[in-house]
């Protein structure tokens, strides 16, 4: 089903309408003691994405705007009608936010993700997202505002991971192999929400792709930018739709995409045209790769499951699209819907043409089988996954100890420990399935 997202932003005065009630707050009431200076810089500084260190936030948020911000969720959540996405946008609150003794003022923040609010059982560590010049036009003061050079951050709360390290591990892992994903680094959120500070656990922070990521994967963030979702994102026969393709970067021009749906689905007379044509809109090559580490390492919530969690992203320089990952804290297991595809893909139905039709062709099963060999040789192997499983492990034990009841995922301090030692063993369990299917 197609999804029409509905934005409701937060203002000088902002309304939240339900069914009971219209709240009306100015914010310019609300935050009278905030001073007005702001902090950017003409570049990101990816210094902040440093991976043996564990970062560290205060946010404040007004009580009165906390209570817009839950009571908004709660009709978020309950938009979704039991498990389906839904059709609204949680809205951006003012908030401020410290970072080593610095501040960013009147920061907009909101809540983010789907099954990570609707199936949270009451537990406060909820992923959000920043965006530091949402408010610009209400505080003309914080025009150029950026967090480091960063204008937007995603704050992942590690839902439905009690290793606390997925998210993490799987961005380094796409990355390292030559896959564009976004950086990210693991942080201690601190929310003052009238209360006093409270920690709300051990998160891990990504940049976002269309702000950052692309400009520093690519030296550009000037060509189309897709963050597709709903069913014509599954590419499918039949389904396409520009409505699918919402573009982060602001274009009109959809051939491209319309180029990949079009020729994926065509008949496949002639195999080198078939992949010529292929490879005149899509980075095939970066495609490969990415579906090396995705099927290796196991991640069933995106494509071939679900018609979500990547982005399409047009180089300038090549005119192709290149495939980037998104949402990684569901992978390295198994799964649910499903579970995840095996690593031949012959449960790929046609369903996920991108899948099923790449891998029917030999030229690209034979590509696809030495980056999968490539991958575990050099990367996802026992030798290689215990160092990284452990070092990030002793670097996050005690932000993990430090996560009281209403605020994690852990049921008991051995959760962790057992969460580890299961990522072990998983490496060990796919290195033996991957070995057997790439010799």
């Amino acid at each position: 089903m197609m999804r029409t997202k509905i934005l409701f932003i937060a203002a000088a005065a902002v309304s939240l309408v339900s069914c009971k009630k219209v709240t009306t707050i100015n914010q310019s009431e609300l935050l009278p003691d905030w001073t007005t200076a702001t902090h950017s810089a003409s570049t990101p500084d990816y210094s902040f994405f440093d991976d043996n260190t564990v970062q560290r936030f205060d946010i404040t948020i007004d009580e009165a705007w906390w209570t817009i911000m839950q009571e908004h969720k709660d009709e978020y959540v309950a938009s979704m009608g039991g498990g389906s996405f839904s059709d609204v946008t949680p809205i951006y609150v003012p908030c401020n936010l410290e970072h080593n003794g610095i501040n960013w003022y009147n920061v907009g923040i909101r809540y983010k993700g789907n099954s990570s609010l609707s199936n949270s059982n009451g537990i406060g560590k909820l992923p959000f997202r920043l965006k530091f010049e949402e408010f610009v036009n209400d505080y003309p003061e914080i025009t150029g505002q950026n967090f480091y050079g960063f204008e937007e951050l995603s704050l992942s709360s590690n839902f439905n991971d009690k290793s606390l390290m997925r998210e993490k591990v799987a961005s380094d892992l796409f990355r390292d192999f030559g896959v564009p994903c976004a950086r990210s680094v693991f942080c201690e959120i601190y929310i003052d929400y009238g209360e006093g500070p409270v920690y709300f656990g051990l998160y891990t922070v990504l940049e976002v792709v269309f702000d950052s990521a692309i400009q520093n994967e690519f030296g550009s963030n000037t060509g189309n930018c897709y963050k597709p979702d709903g069913d014509g994102a599954s590419f499918a026969n039949g389904t396409y739709a520009e409505s699918y393709f919402e573009n982060k970067t602001g274009g009109t021009d959809f051939s491209d995409v319309l180029g990949v749906y079009n020729t994926v689905n065509a008949t496949q007379t002639n195999p080198a045209g078939w992949r010529t044509a292929m490879e005149l809109y899509l980075n095939m090559d970066g495609y490969l790769k990415y579906m090396a580490v995705n099927f290796t390492i196991q991640n069933w919530d995106t494509y071939g499951r679900m018609t979500h969690n990547y982005y399409l992203y047009n180089d300038p320089s090549t005119g192709k699209l290149n495939w980037i990952p998104w949402d990684n804290n569901e992978a390295f297991e198994e799964g649910k819907m499903g579970g995840a595809l095996s690593i031949d893909l012959s449960d790929a139905s046609d369903q996920w043409p991108l899948l099923s039709k790449v891998i029917a062709d030999p030229v690209y099963e034979a590509q696809y089988k030495t980056y999968l060999r490539d991958f575990i040789d050099n990367y996802f192997n026992a030798s290689n996954m215990s160092a990284i499983y452990s070092n990030y492990s002793n670097l996050i034990q005690s932000s993990v100890n430090a996560e009281t009841s209403g605020y994690s995922y852990l049921n008991s301090s051995a959760d962790f420990s057992s969460a580890v030692s299961d990522l072990n063993t998983h490496v060990s369990q796919r290195y033996s399935i991957v070995d057997a299917y790439a010799p």
